[in-house]
């Protein structure tokens, strides 16, 4: 009796099914990963008991210590806010905006910086605490 070697047994594996689930995955995570954009500024924001989450989807508005105001990263006059912000909230589902502003800012530039989100159609404007998070 003698032992054959069989010559067709190759050592192969295929890897196509390995690749389609990874690529299943990849897309899975990125769908499902939310994206905060939010400026580099140093602000100190106010405290307040009474704060909640706030929506990631929310287009926010930031008011630095000088009483600069940005529009996604971008400065802003406040006589342009209105108009680009009805532009924004015409693209976005949700009509939700978010003022980030500094402790030290004064309150008339913060009514006037609100006031003028409101003027643009935003149904929800709210402001941003230590506690808000998203």
């Amino acid at each position: 009796m003698r032992y054959r070697e069989s010559t067709d047994a190759s050592g192969s594996l295929d890897i196509s099914p390995l690749i389609d689930i990874v690529f299943i995955l990849l897309i899975f995570f990125m769908v499902t990963t939310t994206f905060v954009k939010d400026m580099k500024l140093e602000l100190e924001r106010p405290n307040a008991s009474s704060a909640s989450p706030a929506s990631t989807k929310a287009i926010r508005l930031y008011i630095d210590k000088a009483g600069d105001t940005y529009l996604d990263g971008e400065p802003i006059r406040i006589w342009l806010i209105q108009s680009k912000l009805r532009d924004l909230l015409k693209a976005s589902a949700e009509a939700g905006v978010l003022v980030v502003t500094d402790e030290g800012v004064p309150a008339g530039k913060l009514v006037e910086v609100v006031d003028q989100a409101r003027l643009a159609g935003a149904r929800h404007v709210g402001v941003a605490t230590q506690k808000e998070a998203g």
